[in-house]
């Protein structure tokens, strides 16, 4: 699939000014052409700020008639690259941050339109406020944007109970790459008619169009909440406490967490301001978070399932949340742990999942084999729960990621192989962006991707729409 794209240059800048109000174009600062771990940085481009859909359907038609490439941006916070164009000719970046109103609530549907620039952490609030639960939380919720969560189908911690975002969306508004606006905004729980174009766009990372709005699934806030860091031996005693948790309380079992020791002493390495609950930190534990009925005593309900997972040998020591603080210093450990994997600096990370019942023999092998290539660190964490580990290997202490820069590429295969030997996926939550498109190659499925290259053909025939991302062009 090769497109010939033309730069987002002073003269296109200057037909576009003459089509948009004044204030839409701007120029492109930093912070628009680099990602979160500092390893991609994109070229000076012309950034787009528009206000209506309206205005995003004339910058992607005029894109089109021009042949320039356009790359959606949300709040930046991707992990793969989707958001920055490296290597490419300078596109036309159109942020979607002023698109910010929560347009609509329906409380009694259970229903939040918002746009596409709003921050998932206001999306949240305003659920709230509506005696509501929005559940899709993640570390980047205070930046990242809900149209860049919808594009990436991001996960999180809240997959367990509520799925992905793309389980959490019944309608979109979208401009395609022709500049139609398609009005998807639709509040349906059914709507069988033919293709669902709403499921195409979500995950696709804006190869295919650019989302606008959003009409989300809200839910009952669970009258009460219980939290608990919990001890076990293995990842195959967090696999069996996790069946035991869902035999006790069900669909009640909101998340579940994977936290490997590594964790607690880069926290402890990076972050020393980070209350830790351990003395001594333990090598495995969970983080399990329980939504009960108004009925339930969460503490109670915890402390049963500890006193059975003692019985039966999975968990040695433990300690539930005496109160709404103490739970919240729990969750700060675990959000916290990206960053502070972000400041060690890793030389190859990992969003990859495994089949359940595969966690345990991925870690272990995993782990051996990245032995037999050198001397690392490992800080393996995740929603065990859904079968996505972080699997991210560090330099020891002395040394930096730029000792191992020869051994990057090395490293990855090596997890990325293991993971496709045992079923799983090399992007669980994260997307493929421009970071992972070789790995897609590798290790998709021909068929799938016959298809996937025939629907850019068919939307995007000029190629348009966030070039070199999730397919090579």
């Amino acid at each position: 699939m090769t497109h010939t794209l033309n730069p987002a240059d002073p003269a296109f800048a200057e037909t576009l000014r003459a089509a948009l109000p004044e204030g839409t174009l701007d120029q492109a600062s930093a912070r628009y052409l680099e990602e979160p771990r500092g390893r991609y940085a994109g070229q000076t481009s012309i950034l787009a700020k528009p206000r209506t859909v309206e205005q995003v359907a004339t910058l992607i038609r005029m894109a089109g008639q021009a042949r320039v490439g356009v790359i959606p941006y949300g709040g930046g916070t991707g992990l793969v690259g989707g958001q920055v164009a490296t290597g490419e000719i300078a596109p036309l970046i159109l942020s979607l941050e002023r698109m910010n109103k929560v347009r609509a609530i329906y409380p009694d549907e259970n229903v939040l339109v918002a746009e596409a620039g709003v921050i998932l952490a206001d999306v949240q609030n305003a659920a709230q406020e509506a005696d509501r639960l929005f559940p899709l939380s993640l570390a980047a919720q205070g930046t990242a944007r809900i149209g860049g969560n919808l594009a990436t189908n991001a996960g999180g911690t809240g997959v367990l109970r509520y799925g992905n975002t793309r389980d959490l969306c019944l309608g979109l508004e979208a401009v395609l790459p022709d500049g139609q606006i398609w009005h998807g905004l639709t509040r349906l729980r059914k709507n069988n008619t033919g293709y669902d174009l709403r499921h195409l766009l979500i995950g696709a990372e804006g190869t295919l169009g650019v989302i606008t709005a959003a009409a989300l699934k809200l839910f009952a806030r669970p009258a009460k909440t219980g939290t608990a860091l919990l001890v076990v031996e293995s990842p195959d005693a967090a696999l069996k406490l996790l069946s035991m948790a869902r035999g006790l309380f069900g669909e009640m079992v909101s998340a579940f967490e994977l936290i490997h020791r590594q964790g607690f002493d880069f926290l402890t390495e990076t972050m020393p301001e980070v209350r830790q609950p351990f003395a001594t930190p333990p090598e495995w534990c969970v983080l399990v978070e329980l939504g009960l009925a108004a009925d339930m005593d969460p503490q109670g309900a915890l402390e049963t399932l500890f006193e059975k997972a003692s019985e039966e040998g999975l968990v040695p020591d433990g300690l539930i949340a005496q109160s709404a603080a103490q739970a919240n210093d729990f969750w700060t450990i675990r959000e916290s742990i990206p960053e502070a994997n972000r400041r060690i600096g890793s030389v190859s990370s990992h969003d990859i999942s495994v089949p359940l019942g595969a966690i345990p023999e991925f870690i272990e092998v995993g782990g051996a084999r990245l032995a037999q290539m050198g001397d690392f660190r490992i800080n393996c964490f995740g929603h065990v729960g859904d079968g996505n580990l972080h699997f991210n290997v560090f330099p020891q202490v002395g040394r930096s990621r730029a000792d191992h820069e020869n051994q990057r590429v090395a490293i990855k295969a090596c997890v990325h192989d293991l993971v496709h030997e045992l079923g799983g996926s090399i992007s669980a939550e994260h997307g493929i962006g421009r970071v992972k498109v070789a790995d897609l190659e590798t290790y998709g499925d021909p068929a799938k991707l016959s298809a996937m290259r025939a629907i850019k053909a068919a939307l995007d025939p000029i190629g348009i729409m966030n070039p070199g991302a999730v397919l090579r062009r």
